[in-house]
């Protein structure tokens, strides 16, 4: 992972939750940097998603929209936790600005962890403070590893692309192994280029890069209430020629609008990967569709169900439960005109089961790592792409020892 102009990061351990490991990532910005977000659409959001809406340009703050220092912390969510998460967020955000000397309000803010706890806020005392004085470029690893939960390897991707006469780079970071089925953004995820890119064209590129990686992702339907996505554009790359950038339309960035969303799409397989307990990734393509929006509808239905990917835990091309999954999604469908794939292989078509089935053909390809379920619909031109993975025993420990 290369360094960005006018990002410096540092991690450190402030005992939110683990012992033993780091648990708090600061990103610091050079003055002037745009920020973008989106987030989650639970009416039930954590304090760090209302304090960063807040920033992004609600209020008329002649500072709205730009951003200083980006702080996170993995074990505690700050969510549902009433007057005590507001306190701590303003807190932490005053820690911040203090050691950074910046204002509170160019602090950004995303917790991730256990819901309902009170985050201890005043561990931050002291701790930004020595962050603050030892940031530095490029430890991306280290900071991925710091927002880390549930994960069990840490998700990075980086694209260096062409702006005007200069290269720029993009540097990305996500977290999230369970309660994933984001809603505008992914449990925790952090973009960060040199791009001299304003405010206003960063959010409405994000905004629609967003829907067709991040949004098509889905572990076990749980939407969190934490989802948070930050864009950083620090502008640095202009000393070497690249252009301001006003508008997401503008044609030079073209290039890095392709970029962009390949970065998002390979941090969201990253997390369809590692979702908790997972062996295997898989993919669904829904395609004759009556519409993109309801070939979305079809295939969230099909990665949603337990049925479907306890099928695929076990190594079984269960199409009747693919059947199942498409036909309860309330969607337009003929049974008469379906057909399914898995990996290439055509099981089902027409009603019935397809003519040339092969169990044993099936059967070695569902032992493959990656797993494509291809449902045609041959209703229309609509046709869409979304990833999920298997749902295993282990799927359940996880979750059924959170807490404990």
């Amino acid at each position: 992972m290369p360094a960005i102009g006018g990002v410096k990061l540092a991690t450190a351990a402030a005992g939110i939750r683990y012992k033993g490991r780091t648990d708090v990532l600061l990103a610091v910005m050079d003055k002037g940097t745009a920020v973008a977000g989106v987030f989650t659409r639970s009416k039930c959001p954590s304090a760090p998603v209302e304090w960063c809406r807040s920033k992004l340009g609600r209020g008329g703050s002649s500072k709205a929209g730009f951003a200083r220092a980006l702080v996170v912390n993995s074990g505690n969510a700050n969510a549902f936790t009433g007057k005590t998460g507001r306190a701590a967020t303003t807190l932490t955000a005053d820690i911040a600005a203090k050691a950074l000397g910046c204002s509170p309000g160019e602090v950004f803010l995303a917790s991730t962890g256990v819901i309902g706890e009170p985050l201890d806020a005043s561990k931050f005392d002291g701790v930004l403070g020595a962050m603050a004085e030892k940031v530095a470029p490029g430890d991306w690893m280290n900071a991925a590893r710091a927002i880390m939960t549930t994960d069990t390897f840490p998700k990075v991707a980086t694209a260096t692309v062409r702006l005007g006469k200069a290269r720029v780079t993009i540097n990305g970071m996500a977290k999230g192994a369970g309660m994933i089925a984001p809603d505008m953004a992914t449990m925790l995820a952090f973009v960060f280029t040199d791009a001299p890119i304003a405010h206003a064209a960063l959010q409405s590129l994000l905004k629609s890069a967003v829907e067709d990686t991040f949004n098509a992702v889905t572990i076990d339907g749980d939407t969190s209430t934490s989802d948070t996505l930050l864009a950083f554009a620090t502008g640095a790359a202009a000393a070497s020629g690249a252009p301001k950038i006003n508008r997401a339309s503008d044609p030079r960035l073209k290039a890095f609008t392709k970029a962009f969303r390949a970065l998002l799409a390979d941090l969201a397989e990253q997390v369809a990967r590692d979702g908790e307990g997972a062996r295997k990734l898989v993919e669904i393509i829904v395609d004759g569709a009556v519409s993109k929006a309801s070939a979305r509808r079809i295939a969230m239905s099909v990665a949603n169900s337990p049925l479907v990917k306890t099928a695929i835990a076990g190594e079984d091309a269960n199409w009747g439960r693919v059947v199942m999954a498409v036909g309860k999604a309330g969607e337009p469908a003929n049974r008469d005109k379906l057909a399914i794939s898995f990996n290439g292989i055509r099981v089902a078509s027409r009603g019935a089961r397809d003519p040339s089935y092969d169990e044993a053909a099936v059967s070695a390809a569902m032992k493959h790592p990656k797993i494509q379920i291809k449902i045609a619909l041959g209703l229309g031109k609509g046709r869409d792409r979304v990833l999920t993975c298997d749902l295993t025993k282990e799927y359940v420990a996880i979750n059924g020892d959170y807490r404990s």
